[in-house]
């Protein structure tokens, strides 16, 4: 479109994006963190007390998660970001201040709140303030931001770490005091900025358009696309919001949508049982018991994240390309295959660079694949009429699943070592590349119609 204000609508993009930016930095700050806090809190003698750590954030995204959809619809997009940047910013200065295990469990949960509502409504106010022909482009900066968070975070970490450590391999009383909390606040940065220029973009067009304030929706449609784009889009999203209207809940449990729907939420719980996030949660723990030392595990962390950054630019170039169900079989099977050296790695004692070789090969497939093209699957399978509720299923389903991994990984660790730990995982990816091969249709080039009717009939 060639009216597009492209650099306005980039900038109110990437101020919305930067709620996935900030569901990428605290999702992984803990990572590092935990070397330091777990003797602070004195939770190295229990594996559940470690898993409560890591994984509590996820209580609160279960319920940001399950009350964005309607908080939002109710009081705004713009809004909901505003609420999701303070609570950033609040969940970065508590959890950096507190002294007791149970507030900073609580400020965990907080902080899990914003990402459970950021992951939501970020990406639905991008989509909804962009014109279809960027639309996909646009919404993708919501993804690459998460990334971007990750990376971020594992860079902080490392600089951190390696300022309260000096290298050594023994943590001092001074770096286990300092260094976690640095490592929170240091959050306050990006989440402050988030805070403040959330204030400066507009309500979501859609949103103002489907409660009755069609002038101001056709003031930011303007400044989006012109005139002429601005009476064609409300026109357009007056239609679809008429559309939405008529859902019928009910719909979901009909045999022909319950079949989509059960791929959707396999496949959203492969995302995450697949285990690529307990090597970001807890890297620690893994390259330790691979032999290296602290600030060697914080650098290797780091090589992780720009291994996860560069392949997911791998995956938006293939995706059209190779098509989705080929890219599902090569993040399936590929970390089977992956995880199944790691584990045999373990059991025979093998250390160093094998290790960390193996680990950057599984975010390097797992990115190009499993980590993008299920949210693309996601959003083509489901028929439009239930769309989003089937999409906010898939996702609760997506974050139980997370809690689950998340909390199980340090007993399964401490039962099986990590030998068997990955071969469990290396058998959910095998389970998953048969599912994948036998129900899941290729998508690519098809329009959502198309897919709908092979889906469902």
């Amino acid at each position: 479109m060639k009216q597009t204000n492209t650099v306005y609508l980039l900038l109110i993009s990437l101020v919305s994006a930067m709620g996935g930016l900030l569901f990428g930095y605290d999702w992984v700050v803990i990572g590092g963190a935990k070397i330091f806090y777990e003797p602070f809190f004195d939770l190295e003698g229990s594996a559940a007390l470690r898993g409560w750590a890591m994984s509590s954030a996820l209580i609160g995204c279960l319920v940001g998660a399950l009350l964005a959809g309607a908080w939002s619809d109710r009081y705004g997009r713009k809004k909901m970001l505003i609420l999701a940047s303070a609570l950033f910013v609040a969940s970065a200065i508590g959890t950096g201040a507190v002294n007791s295990f149970t507030w900073f469990v609580i400020y965990r949960i907080l902080g899990g709140f914003g990402i459970g509502i950021a992951s939501n409504i970020s990406p639905i106010y991008i989509a909804e303030v962009s014109p279809a022909s960027v639309r996909g482009k646009f919404v993708s900066l919501n993804q690459l931001t998460i990334v971007i968070g990750i990376l971020a975070a594992q860079l902080v970490n490392w600089q951190i770490g390696e300022y309260f450590t000096q290298g050594s391999e023994t943590l001092t009383p001074e770096s286990i005091e300092q260094a976690w909390r640095w490592m929170f606040w240091a959050g306050l940065i990006p989440a402050g900025l988030f805070f403040v220029l959330s204030f400066t973009i507009p309500e979501s067009p859609r949103w103002l358009a489907v409660n009755g304030m069609e002038q101001a929706a056709l003031k930011v449609f303007t400044h989006i696309g012109g005139a002429a784009y601005a009476q064609n889009a409300l026109a357009d999203m007056q239609i679809v919001s008429g559309a939405e209207s008529q859902v019928n809940w009910r719909t979901l449990m009909q045999p022909g949508v319950r079949k989509v729907l059960i791929i959707g939420v396999v496949l959203a719980v492969l995302q995450q049982w697949c285990g690529i996030n307990v090597i970001f949660n807890y890297a620690h723990e893994i390259f330790s018991a691979a032999g290296y030392a602290v600030s060697d595990v914080l650098m290797n962390i780091v090589v992780t994240g720009v291994t996860n950054l560069i392949f997911t630019f791998v995956a938006i170039y293939t995706v059209d390309k190779w098509g989705r169900r080929a890219l599902m079989f090569v993040g399936s099977i590929g970390l089977a295959l992956i995880y199944a050296l790691l584990g045999t790695c373990s059991f025979l004692g093998v250390s160093g660079w094998p290790m960390l070789l193996l680990v950057v090969m599984a975010i390097a497939c797992y990115a190009m694949s499993l980590a993008p093209v299920v949210w693309v699957v996601l959003s083509e399978i489901f028929p439009v009429k239930i769309r989003g509720a089937a999409m906010a299923l898939s996702t609760f389903f997506l974050w139980v699943a997370c809690f689950i991994l998340t909390y199980t990984f340090p007993l399964f660790n401490e039962m099986l070592g990590a030998a068997g730990t990955f071969w469990i995982y290396g058998g959910i990816c095998l389970a998953g590349f048969l599912f994948i091969k036998l129900h899941l249709p290729e998508t690519k080039g098809k329009s959502l119609e198309q897919i709908e009717n092979e889906l469902t009939k």
